[in-house]
């Protein structure tokens, strides 16, 4: 109780913001609207859920954050969803989870999957999603988790990075940054993958703070054992959903794609996020 009493106090302002999805004061709660949606929403409920190319696959994803939401907002309400005390009996997030893979089902027909990956978290979002998920899945359907690896094997794509930022040019053609300040910023980088690798254990969101470096970094997941890597490289042309609770960067769901494509290409992937935002996809890989 003592969390949500803080919680309260630093996003008390969040019911004058948004009117479809609200945060009541008197219970601290956000309050969910399923039957009716609003331009100012945090999530729009009603929608029948998104798709979008990105990654260079088929992307789907259940539900999209309004642009105009303060990120103070956003982030409150990523904790909501993602670390609940029991989901079990929030019947709010239950049909928050269902109803986006419902959608999902409607679309792509989630009994024609031979596999389903997603990445090792503390969310329980994703747990919830794969159970449900086996509601409409055949009995054969194969699940895996990639898990984090060691800190000392994570690395950074720089000749990518340097190609797609360092190297952007203004409107009039010259170049966005000097010689001297592209330098730096690769000294930076150095400097963070060397931080990296002393760790004893490495989390991309907090052990990598600006957002644009972290399609670049490479390695930081592996399958969890050599039996379930030998599955994914000995399944072709077959269909492989790949499930995350909340896609910002898109830098988890890069890295999982990343991590199969070693192995082969010739299976039909989707991607499917709980949560999402069309905008950051734009410059996904």
């Amino acid at each position: 109780m003592r969390k949500k009493c803080i919680f309260a106090a630093e996003y008390s302002n969040v019911r004058r913001i948004v009117m479809g999805i609200t945060f009541d004061e008197k219970t601290q709660r956000f309050v969910f609207d399923f039957e009716h949606d609003n331009e100012t929403d945090i999530v729009q409920l009603a929608g029948g859920g998104y798709q979008v190319e990105a990654f260079g696959k088929c992307f789907y994803y259940g539900y999209e954050f309004s642009g105009q939401v303060d990120s103070r907002v956003r982030s409150a309400f990523i904790q909501y969803v993602k670390f609940p005390e029991d989901i079990q009996k929030n019947p709010n997030l239950t049909q928050f989870i269902k109803k986006a893979i419902d959608d999902l089902n409607r679309k792509i027909n989630l009994y024609d999957y031979q596999m389903v990956i997603m990445p090792e978290s503390s969310s329980k979002v994703n747990q919830y999603m794969l159970r449900y998920i086996y509601r409409f899945a055949q009995p054969t359907l194969h699940k895996m988790q990639l898990v984090k690896a060691l800190p000392q094997n994570i690395s950074f794509d720089m000749d990518s990075y340097e190609k797609q930022y360092l190297d952007d040019t203004l409107e009039n053609g010259r170049p966005r940054y000097t010689e001297k300040q592209k330098e730096e910023v690769k000294a930076a980088v150095n400097d963070m993958v060397d931080l990296i690798h002393k760790k004893d254990y490495f989390t991309i969101a907090k052990d990598v703070n600006k957002s644009r470096l972290r399609p670049y970094i490479m390695h930081f997941l592996k399958f969890a054992n050599e039996e379930d890597e030998q599955l994914c490289a000995s399944i072709r042309n077959q269909n492989v959903l790949i499930i995350d609770d909340v896609t910002t960067s898109g830098s988890t769901l890069n890295e999982m794609l990343r991590t199969l494509r070693i192995l082969n290409e010739d299976n039909n992937i989707t991607v499917f996020s709980l949560i999402g935002r069309k905008d950051l996809m734009a410059d996904s890989i």
